[in-house]
């Protein structure tokens, strides 16, 4: 078959026909498909090396997900905790349509939930009834008192205690609505309770058992048990009658619940602001009331050193995180350097590789982020009985998570893994790629410039930190530390390199895991940098707070001599007598000594209040006050001036306590020596009065002024008289004025017995003070006060805390930088075991780069801390040098209970890298 193609016409060129052009896209456009493309492929390879290397990535999520999940935790807690406006009102009203407060005779504002009140004067109403109240809300309404708080000491099987009453009327269906009952019935007459569960099981009781007060002035029959939603601790439901009222007035603490008709409107609440009774309703009815609503200060604005704070301890958290993270990283770009190169090879660029690195903090940092707050909400789900019980103290609201913190968290997570992963990725961009190619190691070199860097930021840091301690701004000395400890974390690869070269004369093991640690800097450096930080900031604040204790025992005042006992009534329903308080001590203390403490009063026929004091003669008191902000001139000569070198306690704790004595109870009070006790006694016989501080006497004279202030407004008399005095040499104890009899004559007062002074030789210890208490206790209420000498030496709880946790991340960062140093050094251990080195070698290698990286980690941060300890307790006492009246400066004290704790966790985390590493060499045979 033959086709025929058309003439073509002469002359004409053979033309190709047209084909359509398509324009270039747009350069950003083309650049954002470009980015999109391999955050793609580098996030798919980055999921693939995660399922490939599981170990790696458990650990790495462990290790994210750890502080997630405890931050989470902690967040959906307090998220549940803190009650909803609603969830408030519910718990306060119950099924009452309000809670009234009468608080005042005058109008009253109030905010719409009724939690913030002001009234335009202080003038307090009479005693409230119910029947006012009710004609206040109209016909067919009905109230019930409820009393929240009522101090209750009962009898317990051991020893007094202290329980919160409530008085409620628990058969009225308003009040009932506020417990839950567990047990039992409501108490329908003034001798019987309703008890909580803790009170149940904190007095040993049972329903029907009686319990006792402890005064001994009536019993209770426990006829239910109870529990208050707002109190999970030792509470008592009384009986309204059985608590007689407080006084005239109000009780602060009563409310009243109400049940009305119709419903708690707007106009209800204003008709009730303008008679001073503050509503809460059970729905808002609006906004606030009154004139002026700057009075309710309900609304306070957070404080910005608070957040700044608490941002810059996230922060130092973080840190943490990323250090601990960053070896495992690390170790994975060098197993995967030919992966690497092979991407470099096929046309990937820095910026290329530096992605596939950082896609693997990507994946990772979501997978834990994801895995931590699932396994912390759920926790805290799952330990939400708990938490009310022994946390909070309360019941909680509804089951929340608090969404935006836990976005929160895990942004900072994912933030935490691609920091984590930032500087291997960088060193992954710069690898030699023949080198990455052939499975070369390429060598760690150490540049000049971070060590400048890291030098100027310690210095820096430590500048900022002492600046931040002069301001009292921890923001400030927090910022400062953070700096520092990047500073170090810069300086942390030369150094290991100068370890290195000084590790030539060391053994085989030693010298080998020095070695490694050069040569893996980018595993080692952080993982040290880690213990670094956490025991520097251990032992910082360890060296604060023993500067603080040491500062606090020095400025201590004993009220007593030590092991002296006050004993003092409490009411008025029945005292025991000398003669029982001294046999009572003598069999359940072992000691002998007890004297009456008697008080000075006003007169019998006044009815005002006297306070009685020494003076200072004019020639010895100093003319500046110290509650007056001097200039820096008067404080110059205050500080100069020997009237007014007295320490800052002395000024600020100058209280002088009066008593009226024969002589008797004096050693007792003082401790001083015979020779003393007995010139006091003849001069108190003699009508004369004694004083401690021998600024007060004067010319064989004490000077003792007598301020009168009548009932009556306004109306003030002073008495002063010169009377025999003596001063006791090197009196312990706080100032004290004891007057004879016959000087309390002479100044128009009267005296009483307030208690008994006991003197022992040792403190008696709380199962003797409640034996002592116990044998007394037919006789009347008592309280003791114990001398201990000083203030309580008990080791900090926050102090064992952070060197507890310091040790937790030291012993896991040694752990995870010596698996990673094995996992890396496999062929090296090939070598050991092909040249004939024996087992206990790969034991002793790990133990020694355990050993290099809680060892130096240790002594670094110890030394870190300690500087920054001084810098900050250096910067303080300059702070306060120039002030006045001269407060006691912060001695430098080294907390050896949290180096105690920090000196061993390095000799833990080597014996336990030995015990669960295996003596057996690798052996490796090549496949023929």
């Amino acid at each position: 078959m033959t086709i025929r193609r058309p003439a073509r016409a002469p002359g004409r060129a053979k033309t190709a026909s047209p084909r359509p052009v398509t324009p270039p896209a747009p350069v950003g456009r083309r650049r954002f498909a470009e980015l999109t493309g391999s955050w793609r492929a580098a996030l798919r390879i980055a999921r693939r090396e995660s399922r490939r290397s599981r170990r790696r990535t458990a650990l790495v999520l462990a290790m994210i997900a750890m502080p997630v999940a405890a931050l989470a935790f902690l967040a959906a807690s307090y998220d549940m905790a803190e009650l909803t406006p609603e969830e408030r009102v519910d718990r306060r009203l119950g099924v009452a349509d309000a809670q009234l407060q009468w608080i005042a005779n005058g109008p009253v504002g109030q905010d719409e939930w009724g939690e913030g009140w002001y009234t335009r004067d202080g003038e307090l109403p009479a005693k409230i009834t119910a029947a006012q109240l009710t004609a206040l809300l109209g016909p067919g309404s009905r109230v019930t008192e409820v009393r929240q708080r009522v101090p209750l000491t009962l009898r317990g099987p051991h020893r007094d205690e202290v329980v919160n009453g409530r008085v409620l009327d628990l058969t009225d269906p308003l009040a009932r609505g506020l417990v839950r009952f567990r047990a039992g019935r409501a108490p329908q007459q003034p001798g019987e309770v309703a008890v909580s569960p803790v009170a149940l099981r904190r007095l040993d009781l049972r329903l029907g058992r009686a319990v006792a007060a402890a005064d001994g002035s009536r019993a209770y029959t426990v006829v239910g048990v109870v529990e208050f939603p707002d109190d999970l601790g030792p509470v008592v439901a009384l009986h309204p009658g059985a608590v007689p009222p407080t006084g005239p007035g109000p009780d602060p603490d009563g409310v009243w619940l109400a049940d009305v008709p119709g419903t708690v409107d707007a106009a209800l609440v204003s008709r009730l602001n303008d008679r001073g009774v503050v509503v809460t309703a059970r729905h808002p009815t609006g906004p606030a009331t009154g004139a002026d609503g700057t009075g309710l200060g309900s609304i306070v604005g957070d404080n910005p050193n608070d957040l700044s704070t608490g941002v810059l301890i996230a922060g130092l958290g973080l840190l943490e995180v990323v250090l601990l993270v960053g070896p495992a990283f690390a170790v994975g770009v060098r197993r995967r350097r030919r992966d690497l190169a092979l991407v470099a090879v096929a046309g990937g660029d820095a910026a290329q590789l530096r992605r596939v690195v950082l896609a693997d903090g990507v994946v990772l940092g979501v997978l834990g982020a994801a895995a931590g707050l699932l396994v912390g909400v759920g926790a805290a789900f799952a330990a939400r009985p708990l938490m009310e019980q022994y946390v909070f103290s309360a019941r909680f609201g509804g089951y929340r998570c608090w969404p935006s913190a836990l976005v929160l968290l895990g942004g900072v997570a994912v933030l935490a893994g691609v920091l984590a992963a930032l500087a291997p990725a960088w060193t992954a961009a710069r690898q030699d790629v023949s080198a990455g190619l052939a499975g070369r190691r390429t060598p760690a070199r150490s540049q000049g410039r971070w060590l400048a860097l890291g030098l100027a930021l310690v210095v820096g840091g430590a500048g900022l930190a002492a600046f931040g301690a002069t301001q009292t701004s921890p923001a400030v000395i927090l910022t400062g530390l953070i700096l520092g400890e990047l500073g170090l974390v810069c300086c942390t690869p030369t150094l290991l390199g100068a370890l290195a070269r000084l590790g030539r004369v060391l053994p085989l093991a030693p010298r080998i895991a020095l070695r490694d640690a050069s040569r893996n800097r980018a595993a080692a450096a952080p993982a040290i940098c880690a213990v670094m930080a956490a025991v520097a900031s251990s032992v910082a604040l360890g060296g604060y707070l023993a500067s603080d204790g040491a500062r606090d025992a020095r400025a201590y005042r004993p009220a007593l001599p030590t092991g002296h006992v006050l004993v003092y009534p409490i009411g008025t329903t029945g005292q025991p007598t000398l003669a029982q308080i001294t046999d009572a001590a003598r069999k359940q203390l072992g000691v002998g000594p007890v004297a009456p403490v008697q008080t000075p009063n006003c007169g019998t026929e006044r009815t005002g209040y006297c306070d009685i004091a020494p003076v200072l003669p004019p020639t010895r008191a100093c003319p500046w006050q110290p509650g007056v902000q001097l200039p820096e001139a008067h404080r110059r000569q205050a500080r100069a001036d020997p009237r007014c070198q007295i320490r800052e306690i002395d000024y600020l704790g100058g209280y002088v306590e009066v008593e009226v004595d024969d002589g008797t109870a004096l050693p007792l009070l003082t401790g001083v020596d015979p020779a003393a006790t007995a010139a006091a006694t003849a001069v108190l016989r003699a009508g004369g009065v004694v004083v401690t501080d021998p600024r007060y006497l004067h010319d064989g004279l004490v000077t003792v002024r007598v301020r009168e202030v009548e009932a009556a407004p306004d109306r003030e008399t002073s008495t002063v008289r010169d009377l025999p005095g003596y001063a006791l040499p090197e009196a312990t104890g706080q100032p004290r004025l004891l007057l004879s009899t016959t000087a309390a004559r002479q100044l128009g007062l009267s005296w009483s017995p307030t208690g008994w002074v006991i003197g022992t030789t040792t403190p008696p210890d709380e199962e003797q003070q409640a034996r002592f208490a116990a044998a007394l206790r037919p006789f009347g209420t008592l309280s003791l006060s114990v001398e201990n000498g000083g203030p309580p030496r008990d080791v900090s709880p926050l102090l064992l805390l952070l060197a507890a946790a310091a040790g937790l991340i030291t012993v896991g960062a040694a752990g995870v930088a010596t698996a990673l140093a094995a996992a890396e050094g496999r062929a090296e251990l090939t070598t050991l075991a092909a040249v004939g080195a024996a087992p206990a070698v790969r034991r002793l290698l790990a133990i020694c780069q355990a050993g290099v990286i809680a060892g130096l980690g240790s002594v670094l941060g110890i030394v870190a801390g300690l500087g920054t300890a001084a810098i900050v307790l250096v910067s303080v006492n300059r702070q306060y040098a120039s002030d006045w009246p001269v407060s006691d400066p912060y001695p430098f004290l080294v907390p050896w209970p949290a180096l105690g704790v920090l000196v061993l966790v390095p000799v833990v985390a080597m014996l336990g890298a030995g015990l669960f590493t295996r003596a057996r060499l690798p052996i490796e045979r090549r496949l023929d």
